[in-house]
């Protein structure tokens, strides 16, 4: 199982069991932190387990002829020849609509996770699962000023800080330039007399490269940093052993560099670092909240020809989308009269985007899924309040036990940290915080189209303009470019010739060769345009890996392309 890492009435918990012994299923009500354990209660004769209220920590399961299976990693339960291999279709519809399956759905079929903030007994051969702590927007009267919530947000973060800095061990910090791992920073550097030793990943493509600003922060904060340069061939080197930790298909390379990133923080022995993940989604950060604002700012004049404009606003790092007209972005983000009251409405248009990517399955997968409607699915998940919250908070809910837990807590988070024997900490997601956040008043986390307008404010001693006032950028990194060099027009690395040829995609039975073989021949020829092309391309190489690796355990070599031909003829 996963490492126990919290904390109980301010001390340091090393044994779930005695919290367990004192207080029964209710020991987690107890806890500050990120854990996944089981504790074997002889007493009773069951088994009880247990996931942290924002799923850093993973705990998957499943059961078999007389035998209930629990572990940290789907590899682990695969290592048992009574547990059968294969693909979960529904599972794989839904992470090709939301970017990762609804829990509690893995990508395997049989194999289940237990979702964030769920507890569950084993006894007698039956299984019983209930949700200890839900996330909360409902609106409050509180009558407090600009400062006074930025006091508290401050005094919170900091004590969030300095409670995740216990350890028996060194503890180092992620600095990626942007404002939230800034702040974790300065108030290490600040308000604890702890080291700071810092470490960040920066990109030969200057389009991902943000080293300006993370030199800025060295300076001000005075940090012991380290870096690691990232190149598309390092991305594509190391994507097969990062999916062997995602355990599901991702649709971004985004994963690879962090992996690199927490190599860089063990091979300079450290074993645990600081992240400032969380924060977009509970203070109101993400380019999707603008998204959410401008859209419904519209919707109330559908007519208006000025209130679009506002969606050159959006996503300022993507040269593409930024290249297009009025009227494409008007297309693109357009708002059909039935989407308006739908509780979905703020992720339409991403789940649309990546909902286009099931037009490469295979006509038999499409066959075995024309039944099924992912946002139904969802829909069933959404607590009985959810229609009663702002618009912006919906937005931030479904963020927040959705892409958050499903992708970047875990492909791109504790998985990728963890390969490296790293223990990532989250002060942002401290229970108390995310609780206090969705107090907020939504003018206060975000002022007009001023994301994070209180963090900036409860920080703005602490934090250089220059970082403060920034256009928000989130982390990415090279795509397609990784895979396929388009000078040579060719795979960079045997494994991507291979698993993208027809016959192995014919042989998995997941994917349309022939549609497969278009989409590679245009990026090939340097035409693959936007988020979409490139999009496809991972999600198509990150499943065939995972059914290469996981299902047929086959092991696949990165050696260099020597094929002087294009990767499909």
């Amino acid at each position: 199982m996963a490492q126990i890492t919290c904390q109980s009435e301010g001390s340091h918990l090393g044994n779930a069991g005695y919290m367990y012994a004192e207080y029964g299923t209710e020991c987690v009500q107890h806890f500050n932190g990120q854990w996944a354990f089981a504790i074997h209660d002889q007493r009773q004769q069951q088994v009880f387990l247990s996931r942290d209220r924002m799923g850093i920590r993973p705990l998957v399961y499943t059961q078999t002829k007389g035998r209930f299976l629990f572990a940290s990693e789907v590899k682990a339960l695969f290592t048992l020849p009574d547990v059968e291999r294969s693909v979960d279709l529904t599972a794989l519809n839904q992470l090709f609509t939301f970017w990762s399956p609804l829990p509690p759905r893995t990508f395997f079929e049989g194999v289940f996770e237990l979702p964030p903030a769920h507890s569950m007994i084993v006894k007698n051969g039956q299984t019983k699962i209930w949700q200890y702590w839900h996330q909360d927007y409902s609106p409050n009267e509180e009558n407090r000023s600009l400062d006074d919530w930025a006091d508290e947000l401050r005094s919170l973060l900091i004590n969030a800080t300095q409670l995740r800095l216990r350890a028996d061990v060194p503890v180092g910090a992620y600095l990626s330039g942007g404002l939230d791992s800034s702040v974790t920073a300065a108030i290490i550097r600040n308000y604890t007399n702890a080291p700071l030793n810092t470490f960040s990943v920066n990109f030969n493509d200057k389009d991902y490269d943000e080293s300006h600003f993370q030199q800025e922060m060295i300076r001000e904060l005075g940090t012991d940093h380290q870096t690691v340069c990232c190149s598309y061939e390092d991305i594509g080197r190391i994507f097969p052993e990062v999916i062997q930790h995602t355990e599901k298909p991702v649709l971004r390379t985004a994963p690879a560099p962090m992996f690199l990133l927490s190599k860089l923080v063990r091979d300079n022995q450290f074993k645990v670092v600081m992240t400032g993940e969380g924060a977009d989604e509970v203070l109101g950060g993400y380019d999707l909240f603008k998204e959410t604002k401008i859209r419904r700012f519209w919707s109330r004049q559908a007519d208006s020809k000025i209130r679009p404009l506002l969606l050159k606003r959006l996503y300022p790092y993507m040269k593409n989308l930024q290249a297009q007209s009025p009227a494409y972005l008007k297309a693109f983000f357009k708002i059909r009269h039935e989407e308006i009251d739908s509780p979905f409405f703020s992720h339409l248009p991403r789940w649309d985007l990546t909902s286009k990517l099931k037009t490469f399955f295979s006509a038999d997968v499409k066959q075995q899924l024309v039944n099924q409607d992912p946002l139904s699915e969802f829909s069933q998940q959404l607590p009985e309040q959810f229609s009663q919250w702002p618009s912006f908070c919906q937005a931030q809910y479904l963020e927040t036990v959705n892409l958050m837990p499903g992708y970047i807590l875990s492909s791109q988070g504790d998985r990728m940290a963890m390969g490296n024997s790293v223990e990532g900490r989250f002060p942002f997601l401290d229970y108390r915080v995310v609780e206090f956040a969705s107090r907020i008043p939504v003018r206060f986390k975000m002022n007009g189209l001023n994301e994070k307008f209180l963090l900036k404010h409860a920080m703005r001693d602490l934090i250089p303009d220059s970082i403060r006032k920034r256009p928000k950028q989130p982390y990415r990194a090279p795509d397609a470019h990784s895979f396929i060099d388009t000078n040579k027009q060719k795979a960079r690395f045997e494994y991507v010739s291979q698993l993208l040829s027809p016959d192995k995609l014919k042989e998995n039975g997941l994917f349309h060769p022939t549609t497969v073989q278009r989409l590679v021949k245009k990026i090939e020829q340097g035409k693959a345009i936007g988020t979409r092309d490139n999009m496809a391309l991972v999600g198509i190489l990150s499943t065939q890996l995972l059914v290469e690796q996981m299902i047929h355990s086959n092991p696949v070599s990165t050696e260099k392309s020597t094929a002087s031909a294009a990767l499909l003829t």
